[in-house]
């Protein structure tokens, strides 16, 4: 059968009866006790459960819903009289809290109490761990005279219902996201959770009960109009955003907020959704400042520095110094890439910078030349380091200017050249530091190697060094020597090793590079063996 409407609990007269009633098993209650056949026929399909009792405080009859609901197949399980009701049940609160006898709703409806929507959690006494939660009415039938006839309990299961929301209750206070519900019909708000709290600052008792005019849930926000209205009308309110007023914060949080109507029970109620913007207000505004900081330095910077998207190398930003050094304005050089202004004069030289970019992310010192606009070239030292800007993939790249220093390199080398055309003027010292300025080590050779002078000869080694200077064979070195053959060979082997070279023109090179040539040091060397090592800071001169 259908739902009967039983909304609201009443009183009806014997005469709203459909004729004599008689108990369950048609046993007689009282010396006239009515037929009540006919009215057990209507609510026995009923999906709500039904339970009768008499004024006497027996119970004649309950429907197979109302049985089902508390757990048992048989009207004597549930208990012949409200006594025994009591003695087979446990009945508390939804807080846990026990109900004790005079306070259950059989008690209430036994004593011609008219209630509607009681819940109570109901569990037999054998198996108090399966519970069941009830939402009761009663119903009172009064004879011609007014007084009780027939006392009925109309039960709904709604133990599913609770549960449910009893799971949303702990999710929605379990949600970091600030969230409030108001109930629609009057627009106070019934819940919020931690987040709630936290965001505003507010105390739970001091919003509970509050209309969202109180709590300005909507403070000026952007389209409060359509918010208003919306909530209303109980529809959806779309993002939005708002500032809320907060006791810590006089001037208001910035919050985005949008609500959603839902059903609490069978309460229709708003749910508010708050997003905090203060956060992201203030990385905002770091990150606006720390962009502004970079502008600034990426400007002023003294070297010639350009900002070029990593994809395709094109040219998004150039500063005062690149201008002035390359002679390039912003207008030449923005969205274009470097190959097209021919600003690498060694495109090869491009390519490698580009790959070894796109390998490590970063590269250092790496030598170039580059054509100025005016068609004149610099040399540089490019350094370049992969940076994210606003989202975007880029490149910072410094051009440090080292064409004097180049120039003046060069010009040292060139007067060390001179130089060490007539060096016998010069300490032994000074000749070996200028020696070794003008050829740095070579790959492979050890720093001990490249450092080594003529004090690191042995005596006998630099006989050796002296002859070899005057082209002579290992056998004229050893004749005039009076040395074995392999003596020799070991002797410059032993010179190849301490001098890092190879080959015997090679000696001969070191030799003259120090201002020695083989006939002045080949007169001095017997002087040496004489007197010992020379001293520091002597001057060495060869013969003229």
């Amino acid at each position: 059968m259908g739902r009967v409407d039983l909304q609201r609990p009443k009183r009806l007269s014997a005469a709203d009866t459909p004729g004599p009633v008689r108990g369950e098993a048609g046993a007689a209650v009282g010396d006239q006790a009515p037929d009540r056949s006919q009215l057990e026929q209507i609510i026995a399909g009923l999906t709500e459960g039904v339970i009768l009792v008499e004024p006497d405080q027996t119970i004649t009859y309950a429907n197979e819903a109302a049985l089902e609901m508390h757990g048992v197949t048989h009207l004597h399980e549930l208990g012949r009289t409200v006594n025994e009701y009591r003695n087979n049940f446990v009945l508390r609160q939804e807080t846990s809290h026990m109900l004790d006898h005079g306070r259950y709703p059989i008690d209430r409806v036994v004593a011609g109490e008219a209630f509607e929507d009681v819940v109570v959690v109901v569990a037999h006494r054998t198996n108090q761990d399966r519970d069941r939660t009830h939402r009761i009415r009663s119903l009172v039938i009064t004879d011609h005279a007014g007084n009780p006839d027939c006392l009925v309990l109309i039960v709904h299961d709604v133990s599913g219902q609770v549960e449910a929301e009893h799971r949303f209750e702990r999710a929605f206070a379990a949600n970091p996201a600030p969230a409030a519900i108001c109930r629609l019909m009057d627009l106070r708000l019934v819940m919020v959770n931690e987040g709630f709290l936290d965001l505003t600052g507010y105390k739970r008792e001091d919003v509970l009960g509050r209309t969202v005019y109180e709590i300005d849930v909507l403070e000026r926000a952007e389209r409060r109009n359509l918010a208003l209205e919306r909530l209303r009308a109980g529809e959806t309110i779309p993002q939005m955003e708002a500032c809320l007023t907060v006791p810590s914060d006089p001037g208001g949080r910035q919050v985005v907020v949008a609500g959603q109507p839902i059903e609490v029970g069978d309460v229709r109620c708003m749910l508010f959704t708050f997003a905090d913007l203060e956060p992201r207000r203030k990385a905002e505004t770091a990150l606006r400042q720390s962009e502004e900081r970079f502008a600034k330095a990426f400007r002023l910077a003294p070297v010639p520095t350009a900002i070029s998207t990593a994809n395709d190398h094109r040219f998004v930003e150039v500063n005062d110094s690149f201008m002035r050094i390359l002679g390039y304005q912003v207008q030449d050089v923005i969205g274009r890439q470097a190959h097209e202004l021919g600003l690498w004069l060694d495109d090869g030289q491009r390519r490698r910078f580009e790959t070894e970019l796109a390998k490590t992310g970063a590269v250092r010192d790496f030598e170039a030349r580059l054509q100025v606009k005016d068609g004149g070239d610099i040399d540089c030292l490019i350094s370049a380091e992969a940076i994210t800007l606003s989202d975007r993939a880029c490149i910072l790249c410094s051009f440090q200017d080292i064409t004097e220093r180049r120039r003046s390199e060069e010009e040292l080398v060139t007067a060390i050249e001179a130089v060490m055309a007539d060096a016998s003027w010069f300490s032994r010292g000074v000749v070996e530091k200028l020696a070794a300025m003008r050829h740095p080590a070579r790959p492979g050779q050890s720093p001990a190697q490249a450092a080594a002078s003529i004090a690191d000869l042995t005596a006998r080694e630099r006989e050796v060094l002296a002859l070899v200077c005057q082209a002579k064979s290992d056998p004229e070195i050893g004749t005039e020597l009076r040395l074995a053959r392999n003596t020799v060979r070991n002797h410059v082997a032993s010179l190849y090793q301490k001098l890092g070279v190879n080959r015997r023109s090679a000696l001969i090179v070191w030799a003259r590079e120090r201002g020695i040539g083989g006939e002045g040091i080949a007169a001095k060397l017997p002087k040496a063996r004489k007197r010992g090592a020379e001293k520091p800071g002597r001057v060495v001169r060869d013969n003229p």
